[in-house]
């Protein structure tokens, strides 16, 4: 599976093309203030895709279990400090609305945790490479 980004900025224009194989998908972010940029920051994105992954993959996995979820609410939280400094003290608290048993709805919430994709990414740690 390839999956890409692509985010292109000028005076009052902010265009984000996000896509997985052939199945593109624009998402509507304004841009700055200013007019250059975007107005949403790279660290509210990296935590939406931590809240994301999370949410889809409970859906996933419960459906292998056939477990019936009617909602989920991911909230993901984490430090940033001065420009440079990566962030700290990430973490994220699931409410999950579903007719399972507590014992059933705790064990999908610890293996989804296991296995969310972005999460591993980013516990494993991985390299990013400038391409010039």
């Amino acid at each position: 599976m390839k999956v890409s980004a692509v985010v292109k900025s000028q005076l009052n224009q902010h265009e984000v093309v996000v896509a997985t194989n052939a199945d593109q998908k624009k998402i509507s972010i304004a841009p700055k203030a200013s007019g250059f940029g975007s107005s949403v920051n790279g660290a509210e994105l990296l935590l939406l895709s931590l809240a994301t992954c999370y949410c889809n993959d409970i859906y996933r996995e419960a459906a292998k279990r056939n477990i019936t979820v009617q909602s989920v609410v991911v909230e993901v939280t984490g430090a940033f400090g001065a420009e440079g400094e990566p962030g700290s003290d990430f973490q994220y608290k699931p409410v999950i609305v579903s007719d399972a048993s507590p014992e059933q709805l705790a064990a999908l919430i610890d293996f989804t945790d296991g296995i969310a994709e972005i999460h591993q990414t980013l516990r494993k740690g991985l390299n990013v490479t400038l391409v010039k």
